[in-house]
Formats: C-alpha cells, structure tokens, sequence
C-alpha cells in the first residue's frame, strides 16, 4: 500500500512536471508568433536604463500618468540621475514624487537603490547592466532584497532596465496564461 502511494506521488510529480514543460513550450511559441508579427516592442517609455529603475519604484500601485508626472518633476529639478538622488534631501523627494502616491516608502526606496547600487556598483548603472545578463539570479536577490522590491519589480528592472533575461509575473501574464489553460486557475 505504501508502495503504491510513493508510485502514485511519483507518477504525479513527473505529470506535473511534463505539464509545466508543455505550458513553457506554449507560451515560447506564443511569444515567438507575436515578436514575428509585431517586432521587439521595447514598450518601456525611458530615456535611460536608471529612468527605468525610477518608473518600475514608482509605478507600483499607482497610474503611469502620475509616474510620468513625478519623473517630470525629478527631470525638472534636475535631479534625475543617480547623483541628483544621491544629493537631494529626502524630504524634497518626496515632494517630487508626490504624483505617484506613498512618497514616504518610494523615495526611502529610490535612496536605498542608489546606496545599493553605491556599495556593490562603484554607483554606476552601467556596472549593474554588465553584470545582471552574467548573473541575473544573483541580481535578481539582491534587489529582492532591497525596501520596496518584490518579484514583480525585481524581474521588470532586470528585464526591461538592465537587459538580462526574466519573466514579469503580473496580472497581464495571468491573465494570458490563464486564459490559453496554462496554468489552472
């Protein structure tokens, strides 16, 4: 009886696992049909790799219209740029970032990422570009591991800002993932 249970979890483990291999597979191909249709979308509206770090912050429970008007205000001050954050008081940045709602966490967050990016970067983004392709699960944790960085954020900076490859798990994909039956809901 025992045995035919170990079996039985064994035999469900291996479907389980041949079943996410199959929905990989699906969803590789749905994806390579649509770059072929449409192209590269390269959808995210940033000028740099660092303004995109800045809008996947602010973003989080919020409109893009009220991150376009904070980055707006940072890009008027002038202080969008690893050091304008660095140097500006934090209170004033929050003033700044206002328009994207919870100004308290974000800018401890924004400051924390440019301290971050001081203490294993030498302060530079370029730094972070160049190794996060190399290593991007080790990135990856290291920016989970930051205030404000979940996975949804980790993966759309590693993705969209930084080049290295991650899969953005947000509402869009599950709802695509669901709807095609790839996943149960």
């Amino acid at each position: 009886m025992a045995q035919d249970d170990a079996r039985t979890r064994q035999d469900d483990a291996r479907t389980t696992i041949a079943d996410q291999r199959r929905a990989a597979r699906r969803l590789r191909a749905m994806y390579n049909r649509l770059v072929k249709r449409f192209g590269p979308q390269q959808w995210w509206p940033a000028k740099t790799a660092f303004e995109v770090v800045i809008g996947a912050y602010l973003t989080q429970n919020t409109a893009w219209k009220s991150v376009e008007r904070s980055i707006a205000n940072l890009e008027a001050r002038g202080v969008l740029s690893i050091g304008g954050l660095r140097a500006i008081p934090e209170a004033e940045l929050r003033d700044l970032i206002r328009p994207s709602g919870f100004m308290l966490r974000k800018a401890a967050a924004l400051k924390a990422f440019v301290a971050f990016l001081d203490v294993h970067y030498g302060g530079r983004i370029e730094t972070l570009c160049e190794a996060a392709p190399e290593s991007p699960l080790t990135v990856r944790e290291q920016l989970l591991a930051l205030p404000g960085v979940g996975p949804e954020t980790a993966d759309a900076i590693l993705l969209y800002a930084l080049d290295a490859p991650a899969m953005v798990v947000d509402e869009y994909l599950r709802r695509i993932v669901i709807r095609h039956s790839l996943v149960p809901e």
